[in-house]
């Protein structure tokens, strides 16, 4: 029996991920350009409350004090993303001198302070310019997404080691194409389909564009992992349910790359939704071996079934997920027989179960299926957070829920994987998506009426785990915090 060990080990890398449109705000400042985001948020009935990321966390004015917040947090690693029209407006063209000022300033002061950066391209912010002429559904948008990681490599690749090209293009295809419930906000599943291809190749030509460049950069791509178990691990339907769930949702996103094909299934069970033919002659060799690690992002796991009756109905979970990282309530081709069971167990303020045994499952697995070294780059929960009259948010369940994927992540350390890194998702409260402030994922709690930040028990409980580098019992929290807590 493999023993779990309570530390990291050396080079492990203890940070926290945030992404431009859910903290930045300043979106019609600095000469930032509107993305999808905006224009999708500004149609009624799509975001919860009519929330947009105008303002956010403020991030875009606040940057500095958010650093100071991150040194006292001890973090070795700080991953965010770049807005693609806060440094290129329109997407082609000119890129903005003082956007690109923005981001300077911010990798310059991590790099002062040891903060290791960890930079993503594109967290779903599309310039809306680009959206017009197709978006991921044009080969163009190829071709301008190259251009722009071709320039961010030239501006920070000499001090920058670490990239991402896409966050989750799962997510970006299937819920925004297919499922309508994300930006750009489409509702067709062979668009669905195509625009994960064209995410894909975007990849692999910004993977070879980016060496081109900085040949010592570690690219990677990003993906938010399902973990579909069948509801009767008998039943060969629910095996099959099962198996079409994890083709589309994670061989697809890293097969392509490790052995230059897309996985068996998938056309067949496709076939009545599209002939392939967006995949051009060519397409998978150039995705063939262009990695050089995955990001896992891990929120809940899901139990699926074969069920021939389904119809139009979808299972409970619907009512319980936004949908962006659940099961129901988003597009998945093929799927017309496949229904998504309700959440069993603890669920969070989103709906999602709690199942680190999931988590360990799937980097165990994507171990096993690419070979490539592993860096978690989200993994939080959401809870309805309560300020008491202390001023202490006593987020328990927050702080369970990462001492039990901490101790996931150890237990497949020490079982082979090569795990590099862990971001704890979030940084701060911030713009949720489709669900606009009404989650929050953060160790840091943000007023948005104030905007001040301010340290829940689970900042305490996590800068202890970075400080100590070892999993911290979770009853030693409480004894942990500060009253009145930190703030900024």
């Amino acid at each position: 029996m493999t023993t779990t060990p309570a530390r990291f080990p050396d080079g492990f890398l203890l940070g926290a991920a945030t992404a431009s449109y859910q903290i930045e705000g300043g979106a019609k400042e600095g000469g930032r350009g509107p993305s999808i985001w905006d224009t999708f948020c500004a149609t009624p009935g799509k975001v919860v409350g009519g929330d947009n990321g105008d303002v956010a966390c403020d991030h875009f004015h606040r940057w500095s004090e958010d650093v100071d917040m991150m040194v006292e947090l001890g973090l070795e690693a700080y991953r965010f993303s770049i807005a693609w029209p806060r440094v290129q407006p329109g997407g082609t063209g000119e890129f903005n001198a003082e956007g690109i000022a923005f981001y300077r300033g911010l990798v310059d002061r991590l790099l002062a302070e040891g903060i290791k950066p960890l930079i993503t391209l594109y967290h779903w912010d599309l310039p809306q310019e680009l959206d017009d002429e197709g978006g991921w559904l044009s080969r163009d948008t190829v071709d301008a997404f190259v251009v722009y990681a071709t320039r961010m490599a030239q501006e920070f690749g000499a001090d920058v080691d670490m990239w991402t090209t896409f966050n989750e293009p799962w997510v970006s295809s299937f819920v925004g194409y297919g499922a309508g419930a994300h930006a750009p906000g489409h509702a067709d599943d062979a668009e669905a389909l195509t625009a994960a291809h064209h995410l894909n190749l975007a990849h692999a030509r910004a993977y070879k564009a980016i060496k081109a460049v900085a040949p010592n950069a570690q690219v990677g791509m990003v993906n938010n992992c399902h973990v579909p178990r069948p509801w009767d691990p008998s039943s060969e339907g629910d095996r099959a349910a099962a198996a079409h769930i994890d083709a589309l949702a994670n061989t697809m996103f890293h097969q392509p790359f490790t052995l230059g094909t897309y996985p068996e299934v998938l056309k067949p069970n496709t076939a009545h939704i599209t002939d392939w033919s967006f995949v051009h002659d060519g397409d998978l060799e150039e995705m063939h071996g262009a990695v050089d690690w995955f990001g896992i992002n891990y929120y809940a796991s899901h139990v699926v079934r074969h069920n021939p009756n389904k119809g139009v109905e979808v299972s409970e979970l619907a009512t319980l997920a936004d949908g962006h990282k659940a099961g129901a309530n988003t597009c998945w081709p093929g799927d017309e027989e496949i229904e998504f069971m309700p959440p069993t167990g603890k669920v969070t303020a989103m709906g999602w179960n709690v199942d680190p045994s999931a988590f360990h499952a799937h980097i165990l697995k994507t171990h096993r299926e690419t070979g490539k070294p592993l860096y978690v780059t989200e993994n939080g929960s959401a809870w309805d957070d309560v300020v008491d009259e202390d001023g202490r948010v006593r987020d328990a369940d927050r702080i369970d829920y990462l001492h039990g994927h901490l101790d996931a992540v150890l237990k497949a350390i020490a079982e082979g994987a090569d795990v590099r890194g862990y971001m704890a998702w979030s940084l701060m409260d911030n713009f949720e998506w489709a669900q606009g402030y009404a989650k929050r994922f953060g160790i840091v709690r943000v007023d948005y009426d104030t905007l001040e930040r301010r340290w829940k028990d689970s900042a305490y409980y996590y800068r202890e785990v970075v400080r100590r580098r070892e999993l911290v019992p979770a009853e030693e929290a409480d004894a942990l915090a500060a009253t009145p807590p930190r703030t900024f």
